[in-house]
């Protein structure tokens, strides 16, 4: 990827709706052009969709955590998406180096559904534990690029 796309990224990355004219003239480039090159970049997979931030708080989510979990033996990434996937409080997971074998995020709209949330999680078959983190309050969260 050159630096002209990754400028283009950037300025997509603090402006998902920015206008193809309005990248341009900051990148340097008609806006038919930087349009041929998102596309590109669309179809090399560099871009792999668009979506909306939305504030947790208007989805009722106030309670937020980070939940590690841990299963007995080896386990698959498939079968954390399997397990994880259909838990819809469940918005994040990783894999993760140190002990447990996946961190997840995890948004809800009390502390109640958080620990109903972990319940599920630990209804797997192989799920040997997790462990919970309460999140106090973000103090801020940089865009991904």
């Amino acid at each position: 990827m050159d630096a002209v796309n990754r400028d283009i990224i950037g300025h997509l990355l603090k402006d998902g709706r920015a206008t193809y004219q309005e990248i341009g003239s900051q990148v340097g480039l008609s806006a038919p052009a930087v349009k041929r090159r998102v596309d590109q970049m669309i179809a090399r997979k560099e871009i792999a969709g668009f979506t909306a931030l939305i504030d947790p708080a208007s989805l009722g989510w106030d309670t937020e955590a980070y939940v590690e979990i841990y299963y007995q033996g080896n386990v698959s990434t498939a079968r954390l998406k399997k397990d994880l996937e259909a838990i819809p409080e469940v918005v994040g997971v990783w894999t993760v180096s140190g002990d447990a074998d996946a961190l997840v995020h995890v948004m809800a709209s009390s502390m109640a559904e958080v620990e109903q949330t972990g319940e599920r999680m630990r209804m797997s078959a192989n799920v040997d534990r997790t462990r919970s983190v309460i999140v106090m309050s973000r103090i801020f969260e940089r865009p991904r690029s």
